[in-house]
């Protein structure tokens, strides 16, 4: 369980901020998931004031900005070169604004956003309930609350094979949907659904992979995990366990939980 191992913001916060140059050349699966999750909008709910929480480098806004039957859109993100990027893309659009900010505490007035969007972002906070809470506040009676975000089997096969290497941390551990769904009715929100989709990749190589976690800012963040350089002899231990069907590539599941709540 993540409470267990818990995020550490300051390293979330920086780890993103050094990605934002390289996430948009590598961010092929959040742009996917982002896709299937605006597939389930109906156009004609987006009024109002809406919000792209955690927003990363504007793929999302971009998407929600061609739909435009909404009064404002309001990109919002933790890392400020992920938020410049996203304000450099569409500057020059109107009804659109920008916030740096942490959604555990968002300085937003109550009562105040229609719908709430958020692609592969939430799993990055430290206090998902407190996020919750927070998202809900902002909302009005009756908002939506639509996002997506990685579920606790991600990345299982690479999990797997560090455990055959040592007792560490060396991949971040996410909540399960009942998890979640616990977290939001305790939060106050009368209907919730969820839905859970496996994402498999192929990588050449399991170094390919690490190098994309990299790229997105999703490399391990965990506070008090051991900060012991990772030796070329465990490195390749851990590669030899990694379990693949095909020696010429390997998979990785990225387990995504999608979710529309009602607040």
């Amino acid at each position: 369980m993540l409470a267990e191992a818990r995020l550490d913001k300051v390293n979330i916060k920086t780890s993103f901020s050094k990605a934002a140059n390289s996430y948009d050349s590598v961010a092929t699966l959040q742009r996917s998931i982002g896709k299937d999750l605006l597939a389930t909008v109906h156009t004609k709910s987006l009024e109002g004031t809406v919000l792209d929480l955690g927003c990363g480098t504007g793929f999302l806004t971009g998407e929600l900005l061609k739909l435009a039957t909404y009064q404002q859109l309001i990109a919002l993100d933790l890392a400020l070169p992920m938020l410049e990027i996203t304000q450099e893309k569409y500057a020059q659009l109107p009804n659109l604004a920008y916030i740096c900010a942490d959604a555990e505490y968002l300085p937003l007035l109550d009562n105040l956003i229609t719908i709430v969007f958020s692609n592969v972002a939430l799993q990055w906070c430290q206090n998902l309930p407190a996020v919750f809470n927070e998202i809900r506040r902002i909302l009005i009676s009756n908002g939506t609350l639509m996002f997506s975000t990685f579920g606790s089997q991600t990345l299982h096969e690479l999990k797997t094979a560090w455990a055959g290497v040592d007792n560490f941390k060396h991949v971040n551990e996410f909540y399960n949907a009942i998890e979640i769904e616990n977290f939001l009715l305790a939060a106050g929100y009368k209907q919730v659904q969820i839905s859970v989709t496996n994402y498999p990749q192929e990588y050449v190589s399991v170094m390919d992979l690490m190098r994309e976690l990299k790229g997105i800012g999703a490399h391990n963040v965990m506070a008090g995990r051991s900060h012991t350089m990772t030796g070329k002899s465990k490195m390749q231990r851990m590669i030899n366990n990694y379990a693949s069907a095909n020696k010429n590539s390997i998979t990785a599941t990225f387990e995504v939980i999608k979710v529309l709540a009602i607040s």
